[in-house]
């Protein structure tokens, strides 16, 4: 079971298309998908997983026919909500939570910054926009629960972020199959690089945030 979700892990991370076109991979092409982006959208330390590539990826096997587009779109759609909430609820406990604290306390100033701005100017509408952002995706749940004490509009505007976010993905996911060949495979390229740059755009900002307050304390210590 572990092998198989790590190939198709694997074979998605890549765009193996023939890899994925075995009959045999489609039900663990919907496990895998679903609980990737389930894991990304709950927990901030699973930030820099290719979420954005996966759901166009979905979207593309759709259009062929690999896997069922519909029920794919579902499936992502309440990964994503349940996520979000989930991440909402260790944001409500998070001084009941001090390996979550420690996570938070890990992410780039500058991240933090991007958040703030969105709670006070859009409020719970920016759900939205953070899904595009790499590591602000799960973040802002996670302080709109800290800062926002109102579950249900908290639960159904994130129903609605997620249905918007998995719906342009996949439908642009889609489209991509009735590109001319040439720009077809460009476009492909470009969605098997995207996955690395936000790897290591994460990366590198929490290791230098990392970095950077460890030399603040210890020259304070000294």
């Amino acid at each position: 079971m572990l092998d198989s979700f790590v190939s198709i892990f694997s074979a998605l991370w890549h765009q193996d298309f023939v890899a994925l076109q075995n009959p045999e991979s489609m039900v663990m092409i919907y496990v895998c998908v679903t609980f990737v982006i389930w894991l990304e959208s709950a927990f901030l330390p699973a930030a820099p997983l290719p979420c954005d590539s996966i759901v166009i990826l979905a979207g593309t096997l759709g259009a062929m026919g690999i896997i069922d587009f519909k029920l794919v779109v579902f499936l992502l759609i309440v990964a994503s909500a349940i996520g979000s909430w989930l991440a909402y609820l260790q944001g409500r406990w998070l001084d009941h939570l001090p390996k979550v604290k420690g996570w938070v306390n890990m992410v780039p100033p500058h991240r933090m910054q991007t958040v703030d701005n969105l709670l006070i100017r859009h409020g719970v509408i920016a759900l939205f926009t953070a899904r595009f952002i790499p590591v602000v995706r799960p973040l802002l749940p996670l302080m709109m629960g800290f800062r926002v004490k109102s579950q249900s509009h908290f639960f159904r505007f994130a129903w609605l972020s997620a249905t918007a976010w998995v719906l342009l993905l996949t439908g642009l996911g889609y489209l991509l199959t009735l590109l001319p060949e040439k720009i077809a495979k460009v476009a492909t390229m470009i969605l098997m690089v995207a996955p690395f740059v936000t790897l290591a755009i994460a990366v590198v900002s929490l290791s230098s945030s990392w970095i950077i307050k460890r030399v603040k304390k210890r020259n304070a210590l000294s």
